[in-house]
């Protein structure tokens, strides 16, 4: 990994012209109190760089990608562990990690394939909060 890049904290990589997964994001910085995750829009350069490092397509992945450490998961598996990590009433989904993944990731799909539609698209990738704090936790 470059070493611009961290690799002590996991990182989200969302697509960041979705609506959904920009209000994804938005749910999950203040309920992460600690500020463990960290944040890069799959379109970016550190975003298209980890996919690359972890094997996955850099163009068109209709996915919400979590990296913790040399592990990649994708799809239900990354909101499953993100909301494991977030702890609280969010862990209660943690359960639904037992159901077949191919059930799990089929109910993703579905989603995933009219989130423009239902949810819209942004013209370009949003922009960090302004607020300080916050915005260090996204990675250029």
């Amino acid at each position: 990994m470059s070493e611009e890049i961290p690799d002590d904290n996991p990182i989200v990589l969302f697509d960041g012209v979705c609506n959904l997964c920009n209000g994804f994001v938005q749910f999950i910085l203040p309920r992460d109190t600690d500020g463990v995750f960290r944040f890069a829009s799959l379109q970016s350069d550190v975003g298209t760089e980890l996919l690359a490092e972890h094997g996955l397509p850099t163009d068109e992945l209709e996915s919400i990608v979590l990296i913790e450490e040399d592990d990649c998961y994708v799809k239900s598996d990354a909101v499953i562990r993100i909301a494991r990590r977030l702890g609280g009433v969010y862990a209660l989904l943690g359960p639904s990690r037992f159901l077949p993944r191919r059930f799990r990731d089929f109910c993703y799909d579905f989603v995933a394939a009219r989130r423009y539609r239902w949810f819209g698209k942004k013209d370009q990738c949003a922009m960090p909060p302004a607020d300080v704090d916050v915005n260090a936790r996204f990675l250029e």
